[in-house]
């Protein structure tokens, strides 16, 4: 971890005391007006606007916090899996060689991370917004990564996609019919459904999205784009209603 990231992660981690004790005079750097704000993400793709959801407060807090001190500007976008999501947010992607591993494979952060706020209301349809995290059998609670975001691009589904969806990755259970619909019209990616936190959405840009989900990768186990696609800058905007 560079002297930046020490830096970020002690300011963050005190951001975040003041942030969980519901502190009403946001001391921790953030305004009562940064709450209700939507963030803009201006990539080397091009730009999109993230609505952040009042249903996951602990993510929405963290996130404005993480967009208004500048943590995010310069990331990578370092994991691109076509037709499914684009993932950025590791600290350590800023300095990272091309075409190399990034340093902890990817898993960076800022030292902490965030309670699962997974409701069944937000789900991973095209342009959702979820927190990456770490696997089941180390992360029992599903907790968050402090910074590390995905979104979704997705694909369209049937009927019978949806069916074998339930049927084999979600070990029977059944997504909403309401769910079902978008996933149909709009695409996504179900699977992920309830098992990470979706904490907002794209709602302008999502060609800047497609463009980055378009990007020649080296394929797996690092997906990272050959040709680098970074954050140069997120910046908090007032909400168009």
């Amino acid at each position: 971890m560079n002297h930046t990231t020490r830096m970020f992660s002690g300011f963050l981690a005190a951001g975040l005391i003041l942030l969980f004790s519901c502190n009403p005079k946001l001391s921790n750097g953030l305004r009562k007006k940064d709450l209700g704000r939507d963030v803009e993400v201006i990539t080397t793709r091009g730009t999109f606007v993230i609505r952040l959801s009042d249903s996951t407060p602990l993510h929405r807090d963290n996130f404005l916090l993480l967009a208004k001190t500048g943590f995010y500007d310069g990331l990578l976008f370092h994991r691109v899996i076509r037709r499914f999501m684009i993932q950025t947010g590791d600290p350590n992607s800023r300095t990272g060689e091309p075409g190399k591993p990034l340093s902890q494979g990817g898993k960076g952060g800022p030292g902490y991370t965030i309670p699962a706020e997974i409701r069944p209301d937000l789900f991973h349809h095209r342009g959702a917004v979820g927190a990456a995290r770490q696997n089941d059998d180390v992360n029992p609670t599903r907790a968050s990564s402090g910074s590390q975001f995905y979104i979704v691009q997705g694909r369209r589904f049937t009927d019978a996609g949806l069916d074998s969806v339930e049927a084999y990755r979600l070990k029977g259970r059944k997504i909403p019919a309401a769910d079902r619909e978008v996933y149909k019209e709009i695409g996504g990616s179900p699977h992920l459904d309830q098992a990470y936190t979706v904490f907002g959405e794209v709602i302008r840009g999502m060609e800047a999205v497609d463009s980055i989900a378009a990007s020649e990768t080296g394929g797996p186990p690092l997906d990272r784009p050959k040709t680098d696609v970074r954050i140069l800058k997120m910046k908090l905007i007032p909400r168009n209603k």
